[in-house]
């Protein structure tokens, strides 16, 4: 019964690494001959002084959006999670930027926050008729806040399945003693969350070092380098550049990082065994 996931994992997961990883010691334009070139691809990469920034910009955007995401989505969850038919409602009305593409959300930012013609300039609202997309700082906020508004509705409902599977006596035997909603959530919902809230933050942390699409729509990585994130700047090496041996390399740096992270955050959130899921 697994052999047909196993095969389709290998096929288009295994492989296509393999494949990466040999290509970043080869020379190669996307069309000609492949031809060997030892270390020169990884020497070239890691002594190119826009690595570390574009390293910087890749983890400031990761851990921004995630300290943004999490408790937002925490909090959206546990109000999901409650039995009134309204919030049925408004589950599937949070649930919609995530249905939308990454390219059509990136353009359709991009026009509302355009000075001249956005939605500022349309409203006469001075504060929203900056250059949001030609300043460094606020290139960098934005899409912040563009990736946490598509990805937040993810997470909720992954913390709303989590709450749900909290038991209900715990909050009952809480309100007995005089535990208010604000001293139950700290007490309870966030304690009984932890191996939640460690899945939801891997695939933020995880997903983060493979923002491209929306990067490169909303900014191309601008102004200057100011959102050049290590995706972005694998596209422009390897399909701008046709530097595939370059662009190889930033592959493999990339899924190394996002192995680290991942083993990194599975630690510090211990084993988990049966008797340590929610609501156990």
């Amino acid at each position: 019964m697994v052999f047909p996931a196993l095969l389709m994992f290998v096929v288009f997961g295994v492989l296509p690494l393999i494949g990466v990883l040999v290509l970043s010691f080869a020379q190669w334009d996307g069309l000609g001959a492949i031809r060997p070139a030892g270390m020169a691809n990884w020497g070239s990469v890691l002594s190119d002084p826009g690595l570390p920034h574009a390293i910087w910009v890749t983890f400031e955007i990761m851990i921004l959006s995630w300290a943004v995401q999490t408790p937002v989505s925490l909090l959206i969850g546990t109000f999901l999670a409650g039995r009134q038919r309204y919030r049925g409602f408004l589950a599937v009305l949070y649930f919609v930027p995530l249905l939308l593409s990454s390219a059509a959300i990136a353009i359709t930012y991009k026009a509302l926050l355009d000075p001249n013609f956005g939605l500022g300039a349309g409203l006469k609202i001075g504060f929203l008729t900056q250059d949001w997309l030609g300043e460094s700082g606020l290139a960098v906020a934005v899409v912040i806040f563009v990736v946490s508004w598509q990805f937040i509705p993810f997470h909720s409902l992954i913390y709303q399945g989590g709450v749900r599977q909290i038991p209900t006596s715990m909050y009952e035997a809480a309100a007995i003693d005089g535990a208010g909603r604000i001293r139950q959530f700290f007490s309870i919902t966030v304690p009984q969350l932890k191996y939640t809230i460690i899945t939801s933050s891997t695939l933020m942390v995880v997903g983060s070092l493979t923002f491209f699409d929306l990067i490169f729509v909303l900014t191309a990585g601008g102004p200057g380098d100011a959102t050049r994130v290590l995706a972005l700047d694998m596209y422009k090496r390897g399909f701008q550049a046709n530097l595939m041996g370059p662009a190889s390399v930033i592959a493999v740096l990339l899924v190394l990082i996002g192995l680290a992270l991942a083993l990194l955050l599975r630690r510090l959130g211990g084993s988990t065994t049966a008797s340590q899921q929610e609501g156990a």
